[in-house]
């Protein structure tokens, strides 16, 4: 129980950073001593230190060799955007470690843990590695399947009907719904996905309106024919700049084109975009762009049918009207 509570607390610190660590993990790093935490740090953003870093350089006391270092994830042990965590581990002199999942990732999945065990540090672990694998499920999928998690969200009226006869929208889901929609979906997934035919009819803000304070998904829009006018709202409001229009190729960048908005020029293949190409341009970072892992599939029954032939869906969510 003591372990399964700091390793809660690593995700914790971790969620803090939502949104911000674009295709790495969300990981948080605390220190204990004598059953008390005394420093704690997680994964701040996309190219900054790891936790067990950011914990282990700012922590000015001494390292004893009873304290105890727990993190979500296993302590990386290569050189990317920073030098191995498992170094400084080791230099600080950390004797003891507890860590919630393996690392999915083929350059460090075991060998992190093997190096720092190698040397001499007790490892224990994997600690609920179920729940820190569900809150990395993004990540996980990225280096498991090689594109983001998907997630399809649709709702229903307990007669089965999701619209009107004559297609207009439908209110369906209460209030309590919406909100939980917002605090355990949006604002649990890294993007929003829908079609230009719900943006058109809708015109919809597909921001989090509760849950995370401060954190707002990318909002991705399929419209290959680029049918969506210059003056809906996700265009235009102050959360332009993580609006992502998916388009062919064939199609002008023009469309009286906001600069803050990004224009992505992906091949069709049938009645959708190529996958392959579509995955490889939300996961590959770019610019000021850091790369998408998960994605919340909240399009029309076209959007639902092309997600789900394609077998691309990883968990569907669906909400029953009370009527």
């Amino acid at each position: 129980m003591v372990h399964e509570k700091h390793i809660r607390r690593c995700l914790e610190l971790a969620q803090t950073a939502r949104g911000k660590t674009g295709i790495n993990p969300m990981v948080g790093a605390v220190l204990v001593r004598d059953g008390k935490i005394i420093a704690e740090a997680f994964h701040e953003g996309f190219g900054l230190p790891h936790a067990e870093r950011a914990l282990l350089e700012r922590f000015k006391g001494v390292i004893m060799p009873e304290d105890v270092l727990y993190v979500n994830l296993e302590p990386c042990c290569h050189f990317g955007k920073t030098p191995p965590c498992t170094d400084i581990i080791l230099k600080k002199g950390i004797k003891r470690l507890v860590f919630g999942m393996l690392d999915p990732n083929p350059r460090v999945s075991g060998k992190g843990i093997n190096k720092i065990r190698n040397n001499g540090i007790l490892v224990i672990g994997p600690i609920m590695p179920e729940l820190c694998g569900r809150f990395n499920r993004g990540f996980v999928s990225l280096q498991t399947s090689g594109r983001p998690y998907i997630t399809l969200k649709r709702a229903q009226t307990k007669a089965g009907k999701f619209k009107n006869k004559d297609g207009s929208p439908l209110k369906i889901t209460s209030r309590e719904q919406d909100e939980w929609a917002h605090s355990h979906l949006r604002a649990r997934h890294d993007a929003i996905l829908t079609g230009a035919g719900t943006i058109i009819s809708d015109d919809p803000l597909l921001t989090v309106r509760h849950g995370e304070k401060g954190f707002q998904p990318f909002r991705i829009v399929l419209d290959p024919d680029l049918r969506i006018p210059r003056s809906v709202r996700i265009l235009n409001d102050e959360n332009a700049h993580r609006t992502i229009i998916i388009t062919k190729p064939s199609q002008p960048p023009q469309l009286s084109q906001p600069p803050s908005s990004r224009f992505v020029h992906i091949r069709t293949d049938g009645n959708h975009f190529d996958w392959d190409e579509l995955w490889n341009a939300l996961i590959t970072p770019k610019g000021d762009f850091h790369g998408i892992t998960s994605i919340l599939v909240e399009g029309g029954e076209k959007t639902w049918r092309i997600f789900k032939e394609a077998g691309v869906v990883d968990e569907e969510v669906v909400l029953i009207g009370e009527e």
